[in-house]
This record gives structure tokens, sequence and C-alpha cells, in this order.
């Protein structure tokens, strides 16, 4: 694949990983896309279709069109259509269902806030390649449910998932909710999309944010950390993700650099950095504590392409060590993640010796590839 991040990764994407995951990867018949393949390319779903594949895989690919990548947008838009049909509301309650059977009909009737998060993050990208305000108004809706379903009083924040699966609560969906919010503003659905995205931003500075620069993994139900300080899980891609997001904010909310949006972005990635990325290998491992204290050695993909599309916004912001990084961190993630042999594919997770851990290739982490290959310039 070369060690041009730009030329390599870009041709792959475009050449193989697209093209696989809309044939392979699409079941016409049922107008939904799989959750999985093995090595061979042949679909290995498990018992149900989640929401969060379904959305994460057609965001990826109205993105693709819209940046002239491939040529796949209208089926995108047209599994888009199926997925409202079959999800929304589909047990007759507000919400999203969380999944479906092999029959179509709901499996898991759940509202999860991290499924809903992804659907709006379609939403907005459906929009911006089809220009039908159906997806807006789709939008508008899912929020005011969202709102009644996962809303909570002070200290804020939401629900994970209703009814609820235990007393903790997590960041990882609020991440992806403001993602999301980002996504409708970029897009123009209007003013009210940043403030939502503002008073995320605000509370994971706030709750999130641990000290040090570290991103915590699961809370208390007023916000405070699951365990001791030292002692809390911390998943270095995310922190690179939180900042990446945050940067995002201040780009489109045309914030100063020094404002407190761009601060934390770079003390969570002064933190990732330090702590997540072995300075060899430059793989991101999957766990440290909040101390920055090794808890896993292990490799998933996503991990990886959060740093990267970290590495390529503060390249293109002037930042010598990260554009001087950001080659060889394409090239290690083509080596070892991408291989020729898989034909577009992936290995989803690596032990510490590099061999893969699983037997298949799960769909859900186009979104990542394509979010880190898009941004790099």
């Amino acid at each position: 694949m070369g060690e041009q991040p730009a030329g390599g990764l870009r041709h792959w994407l475009a050449q193989a990983a697209l093209p696989l995951w809309i044939e392979a990867g699409f079941d016409p018949a049922r107008q939904l896309f799989h959750e999985r393949l093995g090595f061979d390319a042949v679909p290995c779903n498990p018992p149900a279709l989640r929401l969060m594949v379904q959305a994460r895989q057609i965001a990826t690919y109205v993105r693709a069109a819209d940046d002239g990548h491939s040529t796949a947008g209208a089926t995108a838009l047209a599994c888009m259509a199926e997925v409202r049909r079959r999800y929304w509301r589909a047990d007759g309650a507000p919400g999203w269902v969380f999944s479906l059977g092999p029959d179509g009909t709901p499996a898991d009737t759940r509202r999860d806030l991290y499924a809903h998060a992804f659907i709006l993050y379609a939403c907005a990208w459906s929009y911006r390649l089809s220009g039908e305000r159906t997806w807006l108004e789709t939008a508008r809706q899912t929020v005011d449910e969202i709102t009644t379903l996962f809303g909570t009083p002070q200290p804020g924040g939401y629900l994970d998932t209703v009814p609820g699966q235990d007393g903790f609560r997590r960041q990882n969906p609020h991440m992806h909710l403001l993602e999301a919010f980002l996504a409708l503003a970029e897009v123009g659905g209007g003013e009210m999309y940043l403030d939502h995205a503002r008073a995320l931003a605000v509370l994971g500075m706030r709750h999130f944010m641990l000290p040090g620069g570290a991103v915590g993994e699961l809370f208390t139900p007023l916000w405070q950390p699951a365990a001791s300080l030292g002692q809390n899980r911390t998943e270095p891609g995310h922190v690179f993700e939180w900042a990446w997001l945050l940067a995002e904010y201040g780009r489109l909310a045309g914030e100063e650099a020094d404002s407190p949006f761009l601060r934390a972005s770079a003390r969570l990635h002064a933190f990732g950095m330090r702590h997540g990325v072995c300075p060899d290998t430059l793989a991101v491992c999957d766990a440290v504590t909040d101390h920055g204290a090794s808890l896993e050695a292990t490799t998933r993909i996503w991990q990886q392409t959060e740093f990267i599309r970290q590495l390529a916004r503060r390249a293109a912001g002037g930042d010598g060590v990260a554009e001087n990084l950001l080659a060889p961190a394409c090239a290690r993630f083509a080596r070892a993640y991408v291989p020729p042999r898989l034909r577009g594919g992936w290995f989803d997770r690596l032990g510490a010796d590099g061999a893969p851990l699983d037997g298949y290739m799960p769909a859900s982490s186009l979104y990542h590839i394509y979010g880190a290959v898009r941004e790099i310039r």
C-alpha cells in the first residue's frame, strides 16, 4: 500500500473496502447491511441486526458518495428509508428499537442512546447527500424523543438505555451524540444543534475528563468516576476521539485558539500520546488507567483510526510532530490491520503479539476507517 498516507489508504478505501462492504456486505433482499463478514467475505450475521450498525454503514456510504469516493449513495439512501420504516417506533412506542430479528420484526426493543446518536448522524449525512428535508424532520423528532426517553435532571446528560442495564452512566454514547449534533449543525440543520453540541462538550469537560487529561468510561448517576482516581479505565481511542470532536466543535463554532474547548482538546491529545501510544510501533493500546498505567495491551482497529484522524487534524493545523508521525502510523495501520489478502476487509482486534484475535470482520469498523482516511490531507 506504500508509505504515502493519503494515496495508499484512499486508494484501498475506494477500490477495495467500499466496494466490498456494499457488495458482499449488503443484503439486497432485505435492503439492510450485514453485521459481519468472514475473512472469505461470506456474511456471518449474529441472530439480530443492530440499528447502530445500519446507521454507521448508511452514514459512511452517503458521506463517501458526497465526497466522490463511492457510487453507492442511492443504495445507502434506500437503506436509510428501509431502516426508518423497520426500526423507528416499530413496537408502537417512541424511539428506535435496538435490533431486528431474521424475520424483520423487533428482536430487542430497548431504547439505546448510542444507537439513537448514530441514527441522528445518519440523518445528517443523508440530508447532505439527498437534500430531502425528510431526514431533517426525522432528526428533529428523534431529538425530541431522546429528550423524553433519556433526559435526566441535574447534573445533566442522558441515560444510557431504557430500561436501564446497570447502575452506571457512560461517556461513550454522549460522545457520539455530540458527534451527531455537530454533523447536523454542519449540514445546515439549524443553530440549535450547535447549542446542543456545546452543552455536551461542556458536560464532557466538566465530568468525563479526569485530572491529567484522561477520559473516564464509567460513572455514577451523579457523574462521579466509578472507581477511585488512578483506577478508572481509559480507552486511548476515546481520548483521541474527544480531542478531535472538541476541535471540531471549535471549528464549527468559530472558537478562538485559546478557547476552553481547544485547550481541553490539546490536554487530551497530550495524554493520549504519552500513555496510549507505543513509541516504538505507534500502536494504540486498548486501555490504560486514568493515571496512564497499562490495563490491556491488545489493540482494536478503531483506536488506531481515531489516532490517525487526530494526527491528521493536528498536522493540518501545523503540528510538526503530528505531521512526522502521520505517514508511519498509516503505514503501520495498513500492514497490521488491512493486509491485501483480505481484499478490502480488516482484522478488528490484535493480540499483544500482533496476531488476530477474531475470526470475522465487523462492518461497524468502516465508519471509523472512513472518518480517519477522509481527514488526511
